[in-house]
């Protein structure tokens, strides 16, 4: 089965310094009937204005991952880590055991429009631990590159789960297949621009949850940037 979540479906935080959509039950925003989809638990599309952010907090047993679309993130955590995450930049912070981090737009003049992902890990308890790759938009022009793993292979972020992330760009008229197996199941979110998923039109925002195995077939209607989850 295929179904749609669309972008204004979503749920809404508007702060004077934030605007924020969860694809999924988040913060003061419920809604039973979507409280997560496999192993994905949150997929929040934040705008921050300049030079505000999210103050120092802490986390426990979630893969969080952060994919910046415009501007630049600053980020800091109790692990002693700090970098700043920018367009085709990955970001993964496995919580574990515990961690605390901030995270902040770098710029003082332009806002950031940035993915934050978070996945349940495999294991509780794990060791907290930071990995951040970029991913050139070579590498990503019109076919899915795989940008997150289990075990880390070709190059990609390692996640604590079953999941392979993939991200592409796509032209207007491009197209990607993605064959899911057997007992997987499938998020696709729509970052930027406008594609056709089996027949399914999605814009910004949108997402698409398929729990059946089937050929995935997506074509550009527009430039456009998207993530692909394949689970368990």
């Amino acid at each position: 089965m295929l179904r749609v979540r669309a972008s204004d479906a979503r749920g809404l935080t508007r702060l004077d310094w934030l605007s924020s959509r969860h694809t999924f039950s988040f913060g003061h925003y419920y809604d039973p009937d979507c409280m997560g989809f496999g192993p994905l638990r949150v997929i929040n599309e934040d705008r921050v204005q300049p030079g505000r952010g999210f103050d120092t907090h802490g986390h426990q047993d979630m893969e969080i991952i952060s994919i910046v679309l415009d501007g630049a993130l600053e980020h800091k955590d109790s692990l002693g880590n700090g970098s700043i995450i920018r367009p085709g930049e990955i970001q993964r912070m496995s919580a574990g055991a515990g961690v605390r981090h901030s995270e902040f737009n770098a710029s003082h003049s332009e806002p950031v429009h940035f993915l934050q992902v978070w996945i349940l890990p495999e294991i509780e308890g794990l060791a907290p631990s930071y990995e951040q790759m970029a991913f050139a938009e070579e590498e990503r022009r019109g076919w899915l590159r795989l940008v997150g793993s289990r075990d880390g292979r070709d190059g990609s972020i390692t996640i604590h789960q079953d999941v392979d992330l993939y991200s592409t760009l796509l032209a207007d008229r491009q197209s990607v297949v993605h064959r899911l197996a057997e007992r997987r199941m499938a998020w696709v979110q729509v970052a930027l621009g406008a594609v056709s998923v089996n027949g399914r039109q999605l814009h910004p925002g949108d997402g698409l949850a398929i729990d059946e195995p089937c050929t995935i077939e997506i074509h550009g209607a527009s430039a456009a940037e998207l993530l692909l989850f394949d689970m368990a």
